[in-house]
């Protein structure tokens, strides 16, 4: 099975080199398209592996069914979108305040309904399966049915011109590949955001802590270690850091009803294809779904490009046929 997997990821490689490179390296051929394309699919990646890590610290490593976790990625949107929409804050400012404000909800509502479940998985997933259609409902009566967008701030609103693959009339006259500086902002904070996880959770007493509590939890307490406390702080972190997707999506993705059943959906595909509690692996799956979703489009056969969706779901069964427990999972 392994070299099937191997051989199929070749296949697939080779075929995007052949429809990107067929007609040269050049500025006439696919080049420039396939380092757009790539830039947009890694960019994409950045934000689900965001969502994902913060589901992967509550679903993962702390072992509680989080079904709301999508609604609290619209939520950190929504605040965010309201903070500029009345000028109440700065952008960076209300994305920061957003996230903290919903991991304020997340941990209400951990206290509340969750910490009284710690080991029922099919209660709490429908404990949080129902916060999550009272927050839709809330949500969609305040705000409305309206499609909503963030505008990045002005200082990264515009292209960077990477100065490669300008047209004939010159890199001074003519039009040079160039991509949203935004979303390469978000490329960076992603990347400062798994360094402090990986940190935190390998490096720290507070990670030790996390993975004896749920290991252990009576062992843990034994030895001195608050677990209830502990896994309330894991679980703000894991709800500030689906806040902070929203508010950062917001500004190159739309902000609307539905959305938070559909990065729900993304976020559990990415950690099922990286492994349960794998920060490693929530970075390989939120890579492979990004670039996924942006190469398929483009360098789909033409009348397969509308099934393109569909590849999603293939990636997620030949992942599991492959390996059961994710590429970085291990048996329990």
């Amino acid at each position: 099975m392994p070299l099937l997997g191997f051989g199929v990821l070749a296949f697939a490689l080779a075929w995007v080199a052949y429809k990107a490179f067929a007609r040269g390296f050049g500025v006439e051929g696919g080049a420039p398209d396939w380092i757009r394309v790539t830039l947009a699919g890694l960019t994409l990646a950045a934000l689900y592996f965001v969502i994902a890590s913060g589901f992967t610290l509550i679903f993962g490593l702390m072992r509680v069914v989080n079904m709301a976790h999508g609604s609290l990625y619209l939520l950190g949107a929504y605040i965010a979108f309201e903070f500029q929409q009345h000028h109440v804050v700065s952008w960076l400012w209300g994305v920061v305040v957003a996230s903290l404000g919903v991991g304020l909800v997340g941990l209400a509502m951990h206290q509340v309904f969750l910490r009284w479940n710690q080991g029922q998985e099919l209660r709490q997933a429908l404990l949080t399966i129902a916060l999550s259609f009272i927050f839709a409902d809330q949500m969609l009566a305040y705000f409305g049915g309206a499609q909503h967008y963030i505008q990045a701030p002005g200082a990264i609103a515009g292209n960077v011109d990477f100065g490669i693959f300008c047209t004939t009339e010159g890199i001074f006259g003519g039009t040079c590949l160039t991509f949203p500086a935004f979303r390469l902002v978000v490329l960076g904070i992603a990347v400062c955001v798994a360094l402090a996880l990986v940190l935190l959770i390998r490096r720290t007493s507070f990670g030790i802590a996390v993975r004896a509590g749920v290991d252990d939890p009576a062992m843990a307490s034994a030895c001195g270690i608050n677990v209830e406390a502990v896994n309330a702080i894991a679980f703000f972190f894991g709800s500030t850091l689906a806040g902070l997707g929203g508010a950062l999506a917001g500004a190159f993705l739309v902000i609307a009803p539905g959305e938070d059943a559909d990065f729900l959906l993304k976020a559990l595909v990415v950690v099922i294809i990286g492994g349960m509690g794998s920060l490693g692996g929530a970075a390989i799956g939120a890579l492979a779904l990004g670039l996924l979703e942006t190469w398929a489009p483009q360098y789909l056969p033409g009348n397969w490009s509308n099934y393109s969706i569909l590849l999603t779901f293939v990636l997620l069964v030949f992942v599991l046929a492959v390996r059961p427990f994710g590429l970085f999972g291990r048996p329990e």
